[in-house]
């Protein structure tokens, strides 16, 4: 299936779970829509580190850290612009409720338990469902229209001059970056929904502080992978991963030592979103230099990262509860950190290896080939050589 078409289709699946999900009355039902949500968001992410890796190959590096840049602007502006626009109205009309409109509120929602679907009590929740949902729907538009466009001649003369490549160890590869993405993606979904209750909790921060320094993590996060966008012409993605993993340790470790120092808790908490910007989308360019990357592959390490995001914040959250006094989310974030750290040399010993010899065998084969065609040339530079 051609990869417009296929996000195109996903983004509209996006947009029906969007709209239905503010109607939703039943569990079950609320249940379905958010697994339509969540499974065409899952193909949309595989889908675009797909289609760019098909477009640019191993030359498509900053585009993968726009990409991904995109993903870490939209979670930091779509809140706050939700917010802005609906909840001050959601406050004010709240507060402008009488008694008798409550009283009849909740006559009409007993009478309407019984409906699968009905009319959210709060207006304000559904526009922003819906503003959200439209979105969607007008670049799923313009994906469809990509579909229906003809390739130029240029586009499919840059397709078939691709080369695939394949690591002698393609799968070994592969599960190597499925554990690498499950603890970088887990450290980094677990810092950042764990950051506030941990600076109320554990260092005794404000709400408003913990609130801006959950702020400055995600705040970072995104500026930096804006920046990895001109980074990524000027460095190889081997750089920007060791030079992250880099940041990931030093940041950690600092975040160890001195979890009650507030000032190194907010420069640390910078550092710590900065480094982790650019890693996803530098491994995804990094393993495309070294063997080529299907739908079915990237859609494995890809698994490991949403793997890593749904199990590794909710074993902090069991952990945390059964020691409240000890710091374990940042005990794991180092942990992960080291382990990261680790197996990139793994994999980067993996991956160059087999590439070695390949061309030793390749150059080998060649000249006994020619030496084959032409015995008496070879004989005879030989000698020469000898005589020199």
């Amino acid at each position: 299936m051609n990869h417009f078409l296929l996000l195109g289709v996903s983004m509209l699946a996006t947009t029906v779970g969007l709209y239905l999900i503010p109607f939703c009355k039943k569990a079950i039902i609320l249940i379905v829509m958010m697994s339509v949500f969540g499974a065409s968001a899952g193909v949309v992410d595989t889908g675009g580190n797909v289609l760019i890796l098909n477009l640019w190959g191993d030359k498509g590096a900053p585009h993968m850290q726009a990409l991904h840049f995109s993903f870490a602007l939209g979670a930091f502006l779509a809140p706050l612009l939700a917010k802005l626009a609906w909840g001050t109205a959601a406050s004010a009309q709240n507060h402008s409720e009488s008694d008798f409109d409550l009283l009849m509120l909740n006559q009409s929602s007993e009478a309407a338990s019984d409906s699968v679907f009905a009319v959210p009590d709060d207006i304000n929740l559904l526009w922003a469902y819906a503003s959200t949902g439209t979105y969607i729907l007008v670049v799923s538009v313009f994906l469809f229209g990509l579909f229906c466009k003809k390739h130029s001649k240029q586009e499919k003369a840059t397709a078939s001059a691709q080369v695939a490549r394949r690591a002698k160890y393609h799968w070994a590869l592969l599960c190597l970056l499925f554990l690498f993405f499950f603890f970088y993606v887990g450290a980094e979904v677990t810092y950042g929904s764990y950051v506030f209750s941990f600076a109320t909790t554990h260092v005794g921060m404000e709400e408003s502080e913990a609130a801006g320094l959950n702020s400055i993590f995600w705040g970072t996060f995104a500026a930096c992978r804006g920046l990895a966008i001109f980074f990524a012409t000027l460095l190889q993605p081997g750089t920007m991963i060791v030079l992250s993993n880099i940041g990931n340790l030093a940041s950690s470790l600092f975040l160890v030592l001195f979890d009650k120092n507030r000032l190194c808790l907010w420069i640390a908490t910078s550092v710590y979103g900065a480094s982790m910007a650019a890693t996803f989308p530098s491994g995804i360019s990094w393993v495309e230099q070294y063997t080529t990357l299907t739908g079915k592959s990237t859609a494995f390490f890809v698994i490991g990262a949403a793997l890593g995001e749904m199990a590794i914040p909710a074993v902090i959250g069991i952990l945390q509860g059964h020691y409240p006094d000890l710091p374990v989310v940042l005990y794991v974030c180092l942990g992960s950190a080291i382990f990261t750290a680790v197996l990139f040399p793994v994999m980067y010993k993996l991956a160059t290896l087999p590439l070695k010899r390949q061309r030793k065998g390749r150059r080998k084969s060649e000249d006994q080939k020619a030496l084959k065609e032409n015995p008496g040339n070879m004989q005879k530079s030989g000698m020469e050589w000898i005589l020199k």
